[in-house]
């Protein structure tokens, strides 16, 4: 059986592209927030939320070039009366940058909490939200959006809720517009698990796997 830890694993490296700031405490431990400039083969880069305890950020700097090891967390943030998901990756280990490693990997062990939404582009190429319930220590769980491409989307738009996937992946940033209730736009970024490879772990005469890289 796998641990705690490595139900949600994820290895960031890049560059540190905003200034350091505080965040909250939280049993007498100080913890900060700053973006990490993540990036991709295609030279665009993936801007991931990181928060920090405060040992770990000690001499850290804007523009500095670090590795970051931890999880993938969320939590709901009151706005009016609804909730917004917030995502971030909540760092365990900051350390040196690592040469020639691929920077931005992540795994996730979790469940299917909603219907996958399963729909094609203008391009016909095939999609498929899914949002994954992710347990952790003290009866907690994380909810994290990941997106299948592909052969993945095929495979998980049919899934039932309560299903147990296995995941690897990355973790990528997008922005999008949002309309508020005032009719007013505003531009937000999203961050979610891009799937590269799934594999169902509900039961053993149900396993399958497949991978599907992303364009």
């Amino acid at each position: 059986m796998k641990n705690e830890k490595s139900t949600n694993s994820v290895f960031l490296q890049g560059r540190i592209g905003s200034d350091i700031e505080y965040s909250h405490d939280l049993y007498g431990e100080r913890f900060y927030e700053f973006k990490l400039n993540v990036p991709r083969l295609s030279e665009h880069l993936d801007v991931i939320p990181i928060t920090a305890a405060e040992g770990l950020i000690a001499n850290l700097k804007e523009n500095d070039y670090i590795s970051v090891s931890g999880q993938f967390r969320s939590f709901n943030r009151p706005e009016g009366e609804r909730s917004r998901l917030i995502l971030s990756v909540f760092a365990r280990e900051i350390n040196p940058p690592i040469n020639e490693v691929n920077p931005n990997t992540a795994e996730l062990i979790g469940y299917i909490c909603k219907p996958p939404i399963y729909r094609t582009t203008p391009f016909n190429r095939e999609i498929c939200d899914v949002l994954l319930a992710v347990n952790r220590a003290y009866a907690k769980s994380d909810y994290i959006p990941c997106i299948a491409w592909g052969k993945n989307a095929r495979l998980i738009k049919n899934a039932p809720v309560g299903q147990k996937l296995d995941v690897y992946g990355r973790i990528q940033s997008r922005q999008y517009t949002k309309r508020l209730d005032s009719g007013e736009t505003e531009v937000r970024t999203a961050y979610e698990f891009s799937i590269g490879a799934v594999e169902f772990m509900q039961k053993e005469s149900e396993v399958a796997s497949t991978s599907d890289e992303e364009n």
